[in-house]
């Protein structure tokens, strides 16, 4: 069932709300239930219909590297064996149960369209009205727009293209060989799942890093906790050293597949023309199918208040609190510490900023 259809918040213009969240993921929820706690007029708004789609939407086959114990949110744990871990289908089921349990206010439905600030109030205009807040809270999170680099333009309408994050399975693809560009997990898990019954590419522009999902019964990330690695701050020498190498690729199933020859690692991809990908040192190479992993970008070109993103688009903010009074945000990578995107993590950040609003 979905939340909207249980919470109905009408929009009145006249009430200024104490806190608007922007977003009902993960980092949505983690500060909902945090402001649950102390004496919070708010609500969380989501464009989406159903809590968890994100997670639903992905595709089919995905499991998280991160057990069960780390892949839960402040005040509710996530079902199951904790060393165990869980499907995509059963965090999204997860994210919906949560939102029930702590009865959150929340509003589906609700796309935002323009936000900005006058005096000390916010105004956000969404297709369901404009809502008016002393601080907002974006916890949008890092997976906004799907970016696909422009050279794909120029691939035949012959070739079938995807990105990652509208691929569900082997069954959306034509006959023929595939190509997945893009070095990431997502792009690891694909290749590995389509290698089973065509030919496959993955195009990387380094050469992957493996590590095993568990290491003497434990999952790695156990290993990671107790080593002090997934808590490694964003300015500390080991946390530059882990971002400076990127993520590896966990599990062994592509290493193993590309030693018996079921899957091609190629270099980067560098053009495209009609039917063909060429790759860096490496020719080209006629293909059917691409899928690119090739992650996203962030979009707030929503936000209409000066100085709130850089150059680049990306937030200015220290731990998620920005310059501007009352702006605040939640579930960025890195935003405190290697965890900070993750389910294990946003929920310290989201009770950090909650105590920081408390004391302004």
């Amino acid at each position: 069932m979905s939340i909207c259809s249980y919470i109905n918040i009408e929009v009145n213009e006249l009430i200024i709300l104490d806190t608007i969240v922007v977003g009902a993921g993960q980092a949505g929820l983690s500060m909902g239930y945090w402001l649950s706690l102390i004496d919070q007029n708010f609500i969380i708004i989501d464009g989406g219909t159903r809590i968890g789609d994100t997670w639903r939407k992905r595709y089919n086959s995905l499991t998280l590297f991160t057990p069960r114990y780390l892949s839960s949110l402040p005040g509710l744990s996530l079902k199951g064996n904790p060393q165990g871990f869980p499907t995509k289908d059963e965090v999204a089921d997860y994210l919906e149960q949560y939102a029930h349990t702590f009865n959150l206010p929340i509003q589906m439905e609700t796309e935002v369209m323009v936000m900005d600030k006058q005096d000390d109030i916010f105004y956000i205009s969404t297709t369901k009205g404009t809502f008016q807040a002393k601080r907002v809270i974006v916890a949008t999170g890092p997976f906004q727009v799907p970016f696909i680099p422009v050279i794909s333009k120029n691939l035949s309408p012959l070739v079938f293209q995807i990105h990652s994050s509208g691929y569900r399975g082997p069954s959306q693809l034509k006959p023929g060989n595939a190509v997945v560009v893009g070095g990431g997990n997502s792009g690891a898990q694909i290749a590995v799942e389509l290698a089973a019954t065509r030919e496959v590419y993955l195009s990387v522009s380094k050469k992957p890093r493996y590590l095993p999902l568990s290491i003497l019964g434990k999952s790695t990330f156990w290993w990671f906790e107790r080593l002090g690695l997934l808590n490694a701050r964003e300015g500390s020498r080991i946390g530059q050293k882990i971002r400076d190498a990127g993520d590896p690729i966990f599990g062994h199933d592509l290493k193993s597949l590309v030693k018996d020859d079921k899957i091609t690692i190629l270099p980067r991809t560098m053009k495209c023309k009609e039917q063909e990908i060429g790759f860096l040192d490496y020719g080209d190479l006629k293909v059917q199918n691409v899928i690119w992993a090739t992650g996203f970008k962030t979009s707030y070109s929503w936000i209409k208040i000066p100085h709130v993103c850089d150059e680049s688009g990306n937030p200015i903010h220290s731990r998620g609190l920005t310059n501007i009074k009352g702006l605040y945000f939640l579930g960025r990578p890195w935003q405190h510490k290697r965890s900070s995107a993750l389910l294990t993590g946003v929920g310290e950040d989201a009770e950090y900023l909650v105590r920081v609003m408390q004391k302004n």
